[in-house]
């Protein structure tokens, strides 16, 4: 694995693969390569001990042509400017991939939230609401839950904003309660989207998910969620792993099962039903056909890439691959569905979250997840149509020119302001 790979340059050669198959235009392209604009702050907040702490936060807005910037905040020790760069606009993508009427935006705090008191993490994001406030709004910028971070934080976001406005605006953020206008299903949602792409691309590619064996790296919400229900499609889950290490079993695990024992344990090291432990570098080139990478940026890189014998990857966290990883999959005949597309169930059913709160009228479970399934396999089918017309190297290139063409022609039909 790699952590040198620096996640915007990532995304900026992403664009330009896709951009050599537009024809857009240099000038546009580079104007699709970088952030509207970046905050930077210093937050100080105050300890349980009355002592007082800086934290270093970011806000990126990268791009707002087709609709108002989106995208979570997370709490992290490894938060950068470049690294909410980067997210920011793989959330433009990801928006146009799905096509929903949303541009990029992320932010995040330097901060390891274990190492803090629920009263002092309240603070911290109160002080990071306030400072967001000129900035964010429904029909602005609109921030939502991301690694470390969840319906908790943004319940404090919502209270801070609304408290120091002075009116109720339930869409400032998404991620939230339902008893303060979250959605239902959206917990579940990008695990879910995880999972009707790999059963999409199993058809696609002749496959029966059937007792197909999974492997799944990450097994935080969007992990489990999309374990879970590739084992409900009749998939083996065969091993999982989290920050603590891996396990295994050639005959699957219960993956629900193995989410209660880390809820109870705080890991899923020890699960009884484990035949072996491993490294999570050993899990990514287990001989599996489906590999889910589920957490953070840069976790295959070149050289990981050499021995991963995976025949499908599909993506549910933000930049697994660096471009070198994806170059030597490509060349290995590894089928790789993009985050962009995989992992985009998070930010729809966001944005079903957003409508309802605009429209203070809330949908059923049901309808949230068939709305869903609708989003993500009208656009699977955009990807592969794209890929077969323009005979594209990958799936991940045919997703970029699906997206980044979608955001050229909000630009252009916009016209430039002076």
């Amino acid at each position: 694995m790699s952590g040198e790979v620096n996640p915007f340059e990532s995304l900026q050669e992403q664009i330009d693969d896709a951009a050599a198959y537009l024809d857009a235009g240099d000038d546009v392209i580079e104007r699709l390569k970088h952030p509207e604009r970046v905050l930077e702050l210093n937050l100080s907040v105050e300890r349980d001990d009355g002592t007082v702490e800086r934290f270093e936060a970011f806000r990126s807005e990268f791009n707002g042509d087709r609709g108002p910037y989106k995208g979570g905040i997370r709490y992290h020790p490894n938060v950068s400017r470049d690294e909410v760069k980067a997210l920011s606009g793989w959330m433009v993508y990801k928006c146009a991939v799905v096509d929903i009427p949303y541009g990029g935006g992320k932010g995040g705090v330097v901060v390891n939230p274990a190492e803090y008191s629920t009263a002092e993490l309240e603070r911290m994001t109160r002080a990071f609401a306030e400072e967001l406030r000129p900035f964010i709004g429904e029909d602005t910028d609109i921030p939502a839950p991301d690694v470390n971070t969840g319906q908790r934080e943004m319940n404090w976001i919502k209270d801070t904003y609304e408290t120091l406005e002075g009116r109720t605006e339930p869409g400032v953020v998404t991620g939230k309660s339902l008893d303060t206008g979250g959605s239902e299903g959206r917990v579940e949602a990008t695990g879910r989207s995880v999972m009707l792409t790999a059963r999409e691309a199993f058809s696609y590619l002749d496959k029966e998910m059937e007792g197909a064996d999974v492997a799944v790296q990450g097994f935080g919400n969007a992990g489990s969620v999309a374990a879970s229900l590739v084992d409900d499609l009749g998939a083996d889950v065969v091993a999982v792993s989290d920050s603590s290490g891996a396990i295994y079993n050639a005959d699957g695990f219960d993956p629900r099962d193995v989410k209660q024992h880390k809820n109870e344990t705080g890991s899923v090291s020890d699960y009884a039903e484990s035949e072996e432990s491993m490294t999570n570098e050993e899990l990514l080139t287990l001989d599996v056909d489906l590999l889910i990478p589920a957490a953070l940026e840069n976790a295959i890189d070149a050289d990981l890439a050499e021995d991963v014998r995976a025949d499908v990857v599909v993506e549910a966290a933000n930049g697994p691959l660096t471009p070198g990883a994806d170059d030597v999959l490509t060349d290995a005949d590894v089928y790789v569905f993009p985050d962009i597309l995989a992992n985009a169930g998070g930010v729809t059913v966001s944005y079903f979250e957003w409508v309802q709160n605009r429209q203070r009228f809330y949908w059923p479970e049901e309808r949230v997840n068939d709305e869903l399934e609708r989003h993500i396999v009208s656009a699977f089918d955009d990807l592969t149509e794209a890929f077969e017309r323009r005979d594209l190297p990958n799936f991940r290139t045919a997703a970029y020119v699906v997206a980044v063409q979608r955001v050229v022609d909000a630009y252009r039909k916009s016209g430039n302001w002076p």
